[in-house]
């Protein structure tokens, strides 16, 4: 494997990962050699974990999605909006070049 590149994985991996690290039966060390990840990428991984799960038992997530359901139908009629005012605009301008 080339030096530069990065790995990357998946969610599933870094969710079993964290989730092995939030445990608190292995040290982090244990787990990154365990594992093949950084220390650090582990430590990253389970602050994300332990901020997350409060927000899969509060139900805001579909509240979120819906708030931004709402505001992205909002932008989508102000860009239909936009365009037709523009194409009235193209419209007056080539009738008033032309006269």
């Amino acid at each position: 494997m080339l030096s530069g590149m990065r790995k990357t994985y998946d969610a599933a991996f870094k969710a079993k990962v964290a989730f092995e690290a939030a445990k608190g039966e292995k040290t982090i060390t244990q787990i990154a050699s365990e594992f093949s990840v950084h220390p650090n990428q582990i430590r990253l991984w389970r602050k994300h974990l332990i901020e997350q799960l409060p927000d899969l038992f509060s139900g805001r997530r579909p509240q979120q999605e819906k708030a931004r359901e709402e505001i992205e139908a909002e932008l989508y009629q102000q860009i239909g909006q936009l365009k037709m005012e523009l194409e009235w605009l193209k419209k007056k301008s080539r009738t008033l070049l032309s006269r």
